[in-house]
């Protein structure tokens, strides 16, 4: 069954690439079709997602110099941007409260500000995409765009934590090994080329 809605997704990324848009709002499409029809994902096709989604975060991190984070233009806008769009979103959210409008007269301020926080994120798997083919990714503009990304998802898994109150297990540290092994990785990478092998 997971090899149809597979199947069903790739017809319809293909559909919208024919008239000149991502495919992943074709993969978008496709999934709020699925689900309006009322199908349940099982968890085979739960497990394919996370292991695309960990694969895709993974080539991120290939792409990304850990020093472009520290960078003030990256940081300093992320943490600009999400804090400016906190406060506009949770204003908007607390005004339509005060006109008494369904779902948002029972907002209260803590709510709201999580509201807006949630809208302050980017799609770091569209942005991505979208760098990836337009052949932006190594420019400027797409490495900045990059980090933000990046710094966004950071800000995510601290906010994710702390409100938690989980703690990442002791082996979380080893990711960081990571960076010693990354050079091997993109030689293998390169070598494996851009064919079959890459996926």
């Amino acid at each position: 069954m997971e090899f149809i809605w597979i199947l069903f997704a790739f017809a319809c990324g293909l559909a919208v690439k024919l008239i000149n848009l991502p495919p992943l709002i074709g993969f978008l499409l496709a999934g709020f079709l699925l689900n309006y029809a009322g199908l349940e994902p099982s968890n085979t096709l739960d497990s394919l997602a996370n292991i695309g989604i960990t694969l895709m975060l993974f080539s991120i991190g290939l792409k990304l110099h850990v020093k472009d984070l520290l960078k003030r233009e990256v940081w300093a806008s992320t943490l600009s941007h999400m804090g400016i769009s906190t406060i506009m979103f949770a204003g908007i959210a607390l005004l339509l409260g005060t006109l008494s409008l369904p779902f948002f007269g029972v907002l209260d301020f803590k709510t709201a500000a999580l509201i807006g926080f949630a809208l302050s994120f980017s799609s770091t798997v569209c942005v991505m995409k979208l760098l990836e083919e337009s052949s932006e990714l190594k420019t400027r503009h797409g490495q900045l765009s990059l980090g933000i990304l990046v710094m966004q998802d950071i800000v995510a898994v601290i906010f994710l934590v702390a409100a938690t109150g989980k703690i990442p297990s002791i082996w979380a540290l080893g990711l960081f090994g990571l960076l010693l092994v990354r050079p091997v990785i993109n030689k293998i990478v390169d070598k494996a080329g851009h064919g079959e092998m890459l996926p």
